[in-house]
């Protein structure tokens, strides 16, 4: 089984910390128009958020796990829910890669996984360097044309 990039943490980190400010600054709205929340709830709601997310972010990683195996991708991902995902190579449509600015600013990337069907039709796997995601992303490929070859025999 292979894990993730451990600076996936930061990035689920700089996620949850963005979440806890949205919501610090709704209560800051709330508080100037609507009705007056104190201070202290302001910030311990943002404090206990952010706390959350860094206690999530290290749980994820520990758990965040992924495998080729012979016929499938494995993956094996959750906290509150434990997910265990196996998707076979004939079913894999076509894969990406993709990284959004944080990303970019860790040096991680995605892959994406699209499957034929229509529940959870695609699966990603997260906090990959560049070059580990373009390599993923080559070997399923390929992987997806011989079952294809394979299947039709």
């Amino acid at each position: 089984m292979e894990s993730l990039h451990p600076r996936i943490r930061l990035f689920w980190i700089a996620q949850a910390a963005i979440g806890a400010i949205v919501v610090g600054v709704v209560l800051v709205a709330v508080d100037r128009w609507l009705r007056s929340v104190p201070t202290v709830a302001l910030a311990t709601v943002v404090a206990i958020g952010i706390a959350l997310g860094v206690g999530y972010a290290v749980r994820l990683y520990q758990v965040w796990q992924f495998e080729l195996q012979s016929d499938a991708l494995y993956l094996e991902r959750g906290v509150v829910t434990f997910v265990e995902t196996a998707v076979p190579f004939v079913r894999v449509q076509h894969v990406d890669t993709q990284f959004g600015p944080i990303e970019r600013v860790l040096g991680l990337s995605s892959v994406v996984v699209y499957t034929a069907g229509s529940r959870n039709a695609d699966v990603k796997i997260p906090g990959l360097t560049p070059d580990r995601a373009r390599d993923l992303q080559d070997t399923l490929r390929e992987l997806a044309v011989e079952s294809e070859v394979d299947d039709a025999v």
